[in-house]
């Protein structure tokens, strides 16, 4: 990578998206994303407020991403001044991302909650056969439809009271569910130019300062939260921010934002797992089904391992080098 853009090499440029790879590192962003929520369990427990958790770790997530990225190439942080509109907005839905989950469990179940984000998939699959002529293939519809079952029946939707939820409780969930999908399609969409790591840090950064600048900055700051506390907000911002959300792009420039948001409803299992072997909370039978079927959508996506063309990187690809040949043309 150099300034922070994917470079071809040689004339096979499929051979930059590996499938594989990105599966790989959205399973790994579930599981990431399901340990941090015992962390902020913790948290909530001290009197840690939800929404001063967010701004810390945003501006946290910001910073050490940013101070990491400058270290190793200080040129991922290049942007282009016509690009930064859409990372403003991008930091606009990341900001709404994390405060509309948080408000959501504040009047539903967190199970409730969960149910309503990942309808991100949905969102994501139909904006993509409106918006951007995509084709789903009979496999990935299939898919989607099972772990959306799945994840149903993981979260415990089958004992949700539904229609006697609180309203609001509802409209924040769905926002979830809304900004989940933004925040997936547009950074596919960045990623045609920048590596995932420098899409999430203007991510992270614009949002950062939208949260800092509307409401009082850094509460958490001013708590008087304890070591152990600063801990575990450490341990959110580096393990569930900072490493899933940037392997979760990394995935979406593999595999496109479809298949990667279909893969990440691997998160609510990946939670009720941990659960029962660290917590021993029990697994009821419809829970298992559940996880089962959310493997097997999983693994229905992975069977198709060919390279997709429209992925970020084989598009990223063939402009470097199509730039490349007009760079060595008389």
């Amino acid at each position: 990578m150099q300034n922070g853009r994917f470079q071809a090499h040689g004339s096979g440029v499929a051979m930059n998206t590996r499938p594989q790879v990105g599966y790989l590192c959205v399973i790994a962003a579930a599981f990431m994303w399901a340990s941090s929520g015992t962390a902020g369990k913790a948290l909530f427990l001290c009197g840690v407020e939800p929404f001063d958790l967010v701004q810390m770790r945003l501006v946290l997530a910001a910073l050490l991403l940013g101070a990491a990225l400058a270290l190793s190439d200080y040129r991922l942080l290049r942007v282009r001044r016509q690009d930064l509109g859409r990372l403003i907005v991008l930091g606009a839905v990341t900001a709404l991302l994390h405060l509309s989950y948080f408000s959501a469990i504040r009047y539903i179940q967190v199970a409730a909650a969960i149910l309503l984000e990942y309808l991100a998939p949905v969102l994501v699959a139909l904006y993509s056969i409106c918006f951007l002529r995509e084709r789903l293939s009979r496999t990935t519809i299939a898919a989607l439809l099972l772990s959306l079952a799945g994840c149903y029946l993981v979260v415990g939707g089958y004992d949700l009271e539904l229609l006697r939820l609180h309203r609001l409780g509802i409209v924040w969930g769905l926002s979830a569910a809304v900004a989940f999908a933004a925040y997936a399609l547009i950074g596919e969409r960045g990623m045609r130019r920048y590596s995932p790591w420098t899409v999430l840090m203007y991510a992270l950064l614009f949002a950062a300062v939208i949260l800092n600048t509307v409401f009082t900055p850094l509460r958490l700051v001013y708590s008087g939260a304890d070591l152990q506390q600063w801990g575990y907000v450490l341990y959110i911002v580096v393990v569930g921010t900072i490493l899933p959300f940037g392997l979760f792009y990394v995935g979406i420039s593999h595999i496109r934002s479809t298949r990667a948001s279909i893969v990440a409803t691997l998160e609510p299992m990946a939670a009720a797992v941990m659960a029962y072997v660290l917590l021993g909370e029990c697994l009821a039978w419809p829970q298992i089904l559940g996880g089962i079927a959310v493997l097997a959508a999983v693994i229905m996506l992975q069977a198709r391992h060919e390279p997709d063309e429209r992925a970020p990187r084989t598009l990223r690809a063939r402009l470097d080098e199509a730039s490349a040949r007009s760079r060595e043309d008389p």
